[in-house]
């Protein structure tokens, strides 16, 4: 007679046989055209390739906000903003959007673009507050990680056409180059100032707000294949013509201009529901 009762101690689930426990392998679940679920393996190569080096650069601009090197670190916040904005646009011209990416793409997003700007600044400026300045450069990055888990919750449930929030890359982008502005007009933007730090905290803060709120901001993802009149591109060389002028307020005024319009599309998308 055969003896079907388990060993003493032995509460062991069964098997999956398509695990062996050592092999390094990711399994999605994807939908067919027909509307099929399967089951595959392994990762999309070059959309992934483009998500880790903007995880690497955002690293690297920690490691050198450390260092002292707050140059090296804003270059790097800026090289990791152009790997994302690469990566899904890569992901979408090949067919090679996975739920695998975007979870990835979302990690990378959080230490580029919400943990290495608060390092930058605490280390370049908001240590000198103490536990406030530690405290405001937290809320920053928590709000980025609020803004980027909700974004994840809300994927194909919200219009394309617009962000709710501030972007993170963008917010990053504020960050930085108000730093970059002040390290390169030093004599203006006194560190040993308390008002200067006051502000800086306070800008911190309210730039996280933006990101965890609901104001509207024009994505223009669906302007990548849409034709515009020409004469839309007399603007847009004017705004190229000012930011090399001088780069670094270049950028900033553009972005904050950018960050103020989503109280402006925000309003006239509530006038049109009304």
């Amino acid at each position: 007679m055969t003896n079907t009762n388990k060993p003493e101690g032995d509460y062991s689930q069964p098997k999956d046989l398509s695990y062996d426990g050592i092999t390094f392998e990711v399994e999605e679940e994807e939908h067919t055209h027909e509307g099929h679920k399967i089951k595959r393996r392994g990762i999309y190569l070059w959309p992934n390739l483009i998500t880790t080096a903007a995880l690497l650069s955002g690293f690297y601009s920690i490691i050198a906000s450390m260092n002292g090197e707050y140059h090296q670190a804003i270059y790097a916040i800026f090289l990791a903003a152009l790997f994302d904005g690469l990566d899904g646009r890569v992901a979408r011209a090949i067919g090679a959007q996975s739920a695998f990416g975007e979870q990835y793409d979302s990690l990378s997003d959080l230490l580029a673009f919400g943990v290495a700007p608060a390092i930058l600044m605490y280390s370049w400026s908001l240590h000198d507050l103490g536990r406030i300045g530690l405290a405001c450069c937290f809320v920053y990055t928590a709000c980025a990680a609020f803004r980027l888990a909700r974004f994840n919750v809300q994927i194909g449930v919200v219009d394309k056409r617009y962000f709710i929030g501030v972007a993170s890359p963008l917010a990053a982008v504020i960050v930085i180059t108000l730093i970059w502005v002040s390290l390169d007009n030093a004599d203006v933007f006194d560190l040993k100032e308390k008002g200067i730090l006051a502000i800086y905290a306070l800008f911190m803060v309210g730039v996280g707000l933006l990101m965890v709120s609901n104001i509207k901001y024009y994505s223009f993802k669906q302007m990548d294949r849409k034709r515009v009149p020409f004469v839309v591109m007399l603007p847009v060389v004017l705004i190229f013509a000012a930011i090399t002028y001088n780069i670094p307020v270049g950028i900033l005024v553009v972005s904050i201009i950018y960050a103020l319009s989503g109280f402006v599309t925000t309003f006239l998308a509530r006038k049109q529901t009304a």
